[in-house]
């Protein structure tokens, strides 16, 4: 079985509390095996999922909002 990394940028988070509300949300998606937060206090923190199948932005956008959070769009 292939595993498949999906990094995001999220924008809101500042502690503990908000990393384990987000990776609570993300790792209830289905094929979703581990959740990595490099948490940014107050800044844009990144967001690394690990998961058995792809996984759509917009699936990954809603656990994040219902978290309270928003996904941002990687900086170029």
């Amino acid at each position: 079985m292939s595993h498949v990394s999906t990094t995001v940028n999220v924008s809101g988070m500042t502690c503990g509390h908000c990393v384990s509300s987000v990776s609570e949300e993300l790792e209830a998606l289905a094929g979703v095996e581990t959740v990595d937060v490099d948490l940014n206090s107050g800044g844009i923190s990144t967001v690394t999922i690990t998961s058995t199948g792809a996984l759509s932005t917009t699936e990954i956008g809603e656990a994040v909002a219902e978290a309270g959070y928003l996904v941002v769009a990687n900086e170029a």
